[in-house]
């Protein structure tokens, strides 16, 4: 357990939350901290792992949302057969992406998956008789645990914190297992890996396909506890460079350093925005300003991630 503690301290924190935190704001940002760290992590098994950079992981996370919500509204199913709807779906569109594209590496790779991101946004904002448009879908509130109804927050976080759980344990089985450690040469060096014997191609496949698959199951979970699904929030980049970010300066290639990342930027974003948003017509957007300086100097001075910030740490002690 000696390589856990650091996860057990972060994980025990958030289950023992809920028994003493009542605030519901407080609540909420615990448990987007947990989807977005979630989704972070799942970013990770591609871009992280295998280096498979992606800034358009926007595109399974809609999917995954859509999927949950459209079997909701037309044809009152159970959010639970929307999670593997769109699962499939998803893992059919990382292997069809990462099939055509995987003679591609650095931007050429980011700039496939941007599009995909952009040609689902643009579908789902236009096809009005299926999708509702740009104007979006509610997703129907059904108490119960077979619709995924629930008000009460401290239930949610233990949602969050469940897939979260997964998330990490798949993340030390890849640190681990014989794939993690080709998926990392793949990363260092495809051309040394190929020589070596080791299947880059299937493998980086394989890497886009299963990270796809998860960050769809986080977004149906996103939309059932938001209870609506937008075409430009839920495609856009801004929300792909978000996973990123959370991987990046939490830790590329750890387990916890995603979930790290996530604390940080979600903390920081809503300490900042509620602090400065409403100072001022001048001065909207200084949060961001702010933001971006933070997030620049952790990149900076912590260029091994948090994660490995707090193993430096620990060894230290």
């Amino acid at each position: 357990m000696r390589g856990h503690w650091p996860a057990l301290v972060v994980f025990g924190l958030a289950a023992l939350a809920p028994f003493f935190v009542r605030d519901a704001f407080l609540l909420d940002s615990l448990i987007l901290i947990l989807i977005w760290g979630t989704l972070s992590a799942a970013w990770n098994v591609a871009g992280g792992y295998a280096g498979q950079v992606s800034l358009g992981h926007s595109a399974f996370f809609g999917i995954g949302a859509y999927s949950a919500a459209l079997l909701a509204t037309r044809w009152d199913l159970s959010p639970w057969l929307g999670l593997m709807v769109g699962a499939l779906l998803s893992t059919g569109a990382g292997l069809i992406i990462g099939y055509l594209s995987n003679r591609l590496r650095g931007p050429y790779f980011v700039l496939a998956t941007i599009a995909l991101s952009q040609v689902l946004l643009i579908v789902a904002s236009r096809w009005r008789g299926f999708t509702e448009g740009s104007e979006g879908i509610p997703v129907p509130f059904r108490p119960g645990f077979w619709t995924l109804g629930f008000a009460d927050k401290a239930t949610w976080v233990y949602i969050g914190l469940g897939a979260a759980l997964v998330l990490y344990l798949i993340q030390r089985h890849l640190e681990g297992s014989r794939t993690g450690h080709q998926l990392a040469a793949i990363r260092e060096d495809e051309d040394a890996a190929q020589s070596l014997g080791i299947a880059s191609r299937r493998l980086k496949v394989m890497a886009v396909a299963g990270s796809a698959a998860l960050a769809s199951v986080c977004g149906t979970l996103w939309a059932q506890y938001v209870g609506f699904v937008d075409p430009f929030y839920v495609f856009s980049v801004d929300l792909s460079v978000r996973f990123a970010l959370g991987a990046i300066i939490g830790g590329t290639g750890t387990a916890l350093g995603p979930f790290l990342g996530s604390f940080l930027i979600t903390t920081l974003e809503t300490y900042l925005r509620a602090t400065f948003a409403g100072i001022g017509a001048g001065l909207v957007g200084i949060y961001l300003i702010i933001y971006g300086l933070l997030l620049i100097a952790v990149v900076r001075f912590v260029p091994q991630g948090l994660a490995g910030w707090v193993r430096d740490f620990a060894r230290r002690r």
